[in-house]
């Protein structure tokens, strides 16, 4: 692939950018759990990450700050090879700093079935996460998570100028720490975005983390983005004990069902 190949493809998560979801990343939908909260009142800050990502969307579609074209995603997105100082010529860099990217990246999305894709993933886990750690908490793992997703990807595809874009790291972080705290939970699924079922949060998020492995093995070379979803989820699962109030116990040890 030429180096504006790269500079061009934008690797896209869960869902394909502005299309109905194809192939492995049209395995299940999440709808629902029957996992309530404890600790805090409201998911306020779940809530509010999710209207931030929204807004970013509509502002980038409306062309008021950047046309709403691949310029967003190579000015905002996680270009590797930019954050690691990688130089090659004839290659567009972002305008902010690399390193300020591996934020950015994360609140940049390709299109309505990305944004869509995951923020279901995020209503539908992060609340029980935001209980299990509380407000300001949960946002630093949000952020944490998806900055060392990032950073996983960068370092499988340091000389790649594919900008990574999307939440689906940050969101990882919160499906690593939801099959450590809930994998007994039950969750509503739409399998294959078509069919409702009734499943364990441990055959869905375990199946899901599976095909990322799967999907690492057998993707060509120039799809590295699964790597930011294993990433993330090793990423949540990491922190989650040191995340949680001391209260909350791992692996669903309080229910008896």
């Amino acid at each position: 692939m030429t180096s504006c190949g790269r500079r061009e493809k934008i690797f896209d998560v869960f869902s394909q950018p502005d299309s109905e979801p194809k192939g492995r990343d049209a395995v299940f939908l999440p709808l629902k759990d029957n996992n309530p909260l404890v600790i805090i009142r409201w998911q306020f800050m779940t809530a509010t990450l999710i209207t931030l990502n929204v807004l970013v969307f509509v502002v980038f579609q409306s062309g008021l700050v950047l046309p709403h074209n691949a310029a967003t995603s190579l000015n905002y997105g996680m270009i590797p090879a930019t954050m690691l100082d990688i130089s090659m010529s004839g290659i567009h860099f972002p305008e902010i700093p690399g390193s300020a990217t591996l934020l950015t990246y994360m609140f940049i999305h390709s299109g309505w079935m990305h944004l869509f894709s995951n923020m279901a993933f995020l209503w539908v886990f992060g609340d029980n996460i935001e209980d299990a750690m509380g407000h300001l908490r949960f946002l630093a793992f949000y952020l944490l998570s998806g900055i060392a997703a990032a950073f996983v990807y960068a370092l499988i595809a340091r000389d790649q100028f594919a900008p990574l874009v999307g939440a689906s790291g940050a969101v990882s972080g919160i499906i690593g720490a939801y099959l450590m705290l809930h994998p007994r939970t039950r969750l509503w699924v739409l399998l294959f975005w078509r069919i409702p079922l009734k499943i364990p949060a441990l055959l869905g998020l375990g199946g899901w983390v599976a095909l990322q492995i799967y999907s690492v093995i057998t993707s060509d070379s120039g799809n590295v983005a699964w790597w930011a979803h294993l990433g993330g989820v090793a990423a949540g699962i990491i922190m989650i004990p040191l995340f949680k109030h001391p209260e909350v116990p791992l692996f669903d040890r309080d229910k008896t069902h």
